[in-house]
């Protein structure tokens, strides 16, 4: 049974949540503060949250960057802000999806299910694969680089290991977002381009003449091993 924790301070919401999982077989913790929701994060260690924007006190942000900096936790942000801006900006903070108040429960459940199925998919592969330095371990769903693991959140490394399984492919954002956000995503592309931003970062320190992320304009982005 995998648990979730919903971090939302309006109390009719929380308890339509708790109820909606609890009835398709989540383990439910709830915490209404951003202080309360890291001391419950740190204890329980969820398979996934769902996080409100508009907490008192600290802001949902506050708490996601908390996240982000120790774990890879798959993170749904909730929140009355429905303007593009605010969902491009919890994507680029890594949140890995968003949806906008008022929603339907069933809805919100669906897309736990749908968020927790694409974090623990393993693409399958061929084990491991080794390009100079890094390490792509698809069995184990790791990268690491010099022997040390790289962090990345669970839609980030989902994306990653694609490019890796296909290296020196070219792949239309469209294709990349069929592929690791589900046909049933409806949010912007500029979440393909917010994810390889973050990429790079975690794999500033490969080589170069080792391999990088291409962006091919108008077309797409590519994984090119030098070998």
């Amino acid at each position: 049974m995998k648990n979730i924790l919903i971090v939302e301070d309006e109390l009719p919401i929380s308890r339509v949540l708790k109820a909606y999982l609890e009835k398709h077989h989540f383990q439910v913790e709830q915490a209404f503060t951003g202080d309360e929701a890291e001391r419950k994060f740190d204890a329980m260690c969820p398979a996934l949250v769902l996080l409100d924007v508009m907490l008192p006190g600290r802001s949902g942000w506050s708490i996601l960057e908390y996240i982000r900096a120790k774990s890879s936790c798959p993170v749904i942000m909730l929140t009355a802000l429905g303007q593009i801006e605010n969902k491009l900006a919890g994507l680029g903070q890594g949140a890995d999806d968003y949806i906008t108040k008022p929603f339907i429960a069933d809805e919100v459940v669906a897309r736990v299910q749908a968020v927790l199925r694409r974090s623990t998919q393993v693409i399958e592969g061929d084990g491991v694969k080794q390009f100079g330095s890094l390490k792509v371990d698809f069995k184990a769903y790791s990268v690491t680089l010099y022997g040390v693991e790289l962090t990345f959140t669970p839609k980030d490394l989902s994306l990653f290991l694609f490019l890796a399984q296909y290296k020196n492919q070219t792949f239309t954002r469209d294709q990349l977002i069929e592929q690791v956000w589900g046909l049933d995503y409806e949010g912007s592309d500029r979440a393909v381009d917010l994810s390889i931003k973050r990429i790079r970062r975690s794999l500033e320190n490969w080589p170069v003449t080792e391999g990088e992320i291409k962006t091919f304009r108008g077309l797409g982005y590519k994984l090119c091993v030098y070998e």
